[in-house]
């Protein structure tokens, strides 16, 4: 007689997955892309309690049976919520994760010192991902320029970034963490590179080891930032130029998807593109 052989095929499930902000430009983009992606399943669209729009089915093929939620009462069992919404709104998703044990991509700026505390407590608790643009060629764009600036320690710097005209923070979350990725490089805090966002009342020359920010605001700016290390008779510019605001989304959904298997822990889009995803998940 013959042998009888089992075989076991192991199907992954989908990431079941949140939006906190569904509304917006980028929530609105997750909302389509996730609709197409087998490796995710929408189950919750969160929008502020003051959206009128909530009681709406969520577009693009999120299901006829999802409509948008004011808030976490009575969320469904998620392994990763994603967020852009504002600081108000993240605040309340945080709540959720740390109840839950959820992970969390956290893509909103403009937070205060408090908020950026309670992430990095949180991060004790919970697999939490944060970050200012989620292009990953701006990920790598910023451990360039920390490397150019650990090696070029005396070369003058200066961070510009343009967006469109209806962005409200200016300088960008991103241009201040290009702006960190310096000080990395270097080896200072905060209080030691000072940033210096308008020079006309200034009157003197530049002063050593400052970091220079402008913005521009105006059109519809996908985003651009560039960064320029400048030295006598020399000058070093990177350079990152967004044409399609799809690509945060698509950072969003990729960062979402290796989060979903990390221990708990504070991450970033340069681990994303480090680590390889864990196993399991």
């Amino acid at each position: 007689m013959g042998r009888a052989w089992t075989v076991l095929i192991m199907v992954e499930q989908p990431i079941r997955v949140a939006v906190n902000g569904a509304t917006g430009r980028m929530g609105k983009a997750l909302c389509r892309l996730l609709a197409d992606d087998p490796r995710f399943v929408l189950l919750r669209a969160v929008v502020s309690p003051q959206s009128a729009s909530k009681a709406m089915p969520v577009p693009a093929g999120a299901g006829q049976a999802l409509c948008y939620a004011s808030g976490w009462d009575d969320a469904p069992a998620l392994d990763v919520v994603i967020d852009f919404s504002s600081p108000a709104g993240l605040g309340a998703a945080l709540a959720h994760c740390l109840q839950a044990r959820v992970a969390l991509v956290a893509g909103s700026t403009g937070y205060d010192a408090t908020m950026d505390e309670r992430l990095r407590t949180a991060a004790g608790r919970i697999a939490l991902l944060r970050a200012a643009n989620f292009s990953l060629g701006v990920a790598v764009m910023r451990r360039l320029l920390r490397e150019a600036a650990a090696a070029l320690p005396d070369w003058d710097v200066e961070i510009v970034e343009a967006h469109h005209r209806g962005k409200r923070d200016a300088p960008s979350g991103t241009a201040l963490d290009l702006g960190a990725a310096v000080r990395e490089g270097r080896g200072v805090g905060p209080d030691t590179a000072a940033y210096v966002f308008d020079r006309t009342p200034l009157g003197a020359e530049r002063m050593h080891g400052t970091i220079g920010m402008s913005s521009i605001r105006g059109g519809d700016l996908a985003g651009e930032h560039t960064a320029m290390l400048m030295a006598a008779g020399e000058r070093l510019e990177l350079i990152h130029r967004t044409t399609d605001r799809t690509i945060f989304a698509r950072g969003a959904l990729h960062a979402a998807y290796w989060l979903s298997t990390q221990p708990p822990g504070l991450w970033n889009l340069e681990d994303v593109l480090a680590r390889p995803r864990a196993e399991g998940g």
